[in-house]
């Protein structure tokens, strides 16, 4: 086996089990709150949801064309590349790689947060056990491809079946006394308008969507991605719908709308009004499952981009190097490394604030890819063609492009550091390349 040569021992469960774990986080536990606080109505709350579910599902449509067509570690990275040149993929595959780097760093340090909270006594060795979770990956990363796969399907399911209980205990279980309601915590009705805090809420629900993708990172090491890629990606979106769905529902049935919208962590809040003070550790330990989850996820993804982009002459070559386990054993310890420089710096946050504008960058410049290369080589061979072409696939674009825009509005100051690094890449992109 050639040492930048990844191995072919995927298949559809992994890309099912990776869709979820790269998607589904603390995101759908912590964002109901928020969310409600933005919209203040029931059916608009599922509404958004559900919206950005068909968006992620009709993505994934359009995703699995370039996937089958293009199977190469990368994801976004790839399309760009080949599509629009070296300089395009440069940009793009390192706006993927930056976002994830800092939702990483992000998951560590909340991951952190957790663990101080069932162990007072950790809580001035936050940053220590943050980087001591990312080492400890990278160590059992670093056995092999296999190993990691499994985890990633034992931890996927463990989340999945975890978060189906929280909704079917919320539903079955009746409260003692139930929650008071107050209107004094629903914002935009009163303020800003319902479609400022619909666009507040989308953006918040897109962040929580992300990784609907991951499935496509892989089709390098898929022993059959033109099978495996669509059944994976399907399977998975509709699934990671199906739970964010039931349990926004659940939210909705323990708690009104006021008291979930005056509420930071509203799943330990649900369980409290249930079973009592006391027993929102079991939410602090499912959120915990599902930080490992997904950061299993993100560090096996992720260094494929770089991995990737050094084997096309785009960045440092010694990322390209491929242990005996079929490990890119340096692109993952250089991504971890920038992820415990984020946490020892504190610059994860602030980087995980412009992530979403990185990560529908990419969501768009798909799109675009597939349209271009519909043009331009017409003769690739396309195992899956995707769905609804060109109506769905201009749609999307436009969407993406729409949101995008509407990212920069509703957070102008965040988005021009994004902006900044675009205008600066090109002497990066040169000096790199040299």
């Amino acid at each position: 086996m050639a040492q930048n040569q990844l191995k072919k021992l995927l298949g559809v469960g992994f890309g099912v089990a990776v869709t979820i774990g790269g998607t589904i986080g603390t995101g759908i536990l912590r964002k109901p709150g928020p969310i409600a606080q933005d919209i203040g109505n029931p059916v608009l709350i599922i509404a958004v949801w559900l919206i950005v579910g068909v968006y992620a599902l009709a993505g994934s449509l359009s995703v699995m064309e370039l996937g089958t067509m293009l199977p190469k570690a990368g994801g976004w990275y790839v399309y760009a590349r080949r599509a629009f040149g070296n300089y395009a993929g440069f940009i793009i595959g390192i706006s993927s790689w930056l976002g994830s780097v800092s939702a990483m760093a992000f998951g560590a340090a909340v991951m952190s947060e957790y663990i101080s909270l069932m162990a007072p006594s950790m809580v001035d060795y936050q940053k220590i056990i943050a980087i001591s979770i990312l080492a400890a990956f990278v160590a059992f990363h670093s056995i092999g491809v296999r190993l990691a796969s499994r985890a990633q399907e034992v931890m996927s399911v463990l989340k999945g079946v975890g978060l189906l209980v929280f909704v079917v205990v919320c539903f079955v279980v009746k409260p003692d006394q139930p929650v008071a309601a107050s209107a004094e915590t629903i914002r935009p009705l009163a303020e800003g308008g319902v479609w400022l805090g619909v666009l507040a809420a989308l953006q918040a629900v897109f962040y929580t969507y992300d990784g609907w993708h991951t499935a496509a990172y892989f089709t390098e090491e898929d022993v059959d991605p033109s099978r495996n890629l669509p059944r994976s990606m399907i399977s998975g979106v509709l699934l990671i719908i199906g739970i964010y769905v039931l349990v926004n529902l659940a939210l909705l049935y323990v708690l009104p709308v006021s008291a979930l919208a005056g509420t930071k962590l509203p799943a330990a809040d649900a369980v409290q009004v249930l079973f009592g003070p006391g027993s929102a550790q079991v939410v602090t330990f499912l959120l915990m499952i599902s930080i490992m989850g997904i950061i299993n996820a993100q560090i096996m993804f992720n260094p494929r981009v770089i991995f990737a982009m050094g084997r096309d002459g785009l960045f440092f070559r010694f990322v390209t190097q491929v242990n005996s386990g079929g490990t890119p054993l340096n692109a993952t310890l250089l991504t971890a490394g920038a992820s415990i420089l984020m946490i020892l710096t504190n610059t994860y946050s602030k980087l995980s604030d412009i992530a979403t504008f990185f990560f529908v960058l990419c969501y768009a410049s798909a799109f675009a890819a597939l349209i271009r290369l519909r043009q331009t080589e017409p003769e690739l061979d396309r195992p899956v063609r995707a769905w609804g072409y060109p109506f769905s696939t201009w749609t999307l674009l436009l969407a993406s492009l729409a949101f995008l825009f509407g990212v920069v509005i509703g957070d102008f100051s965040s988005s021009m550091y994004a902006l900044g690094f675009i205008a600066v890449s090109y002497p990066v992109y040169l000096f790199i390349k040299k």
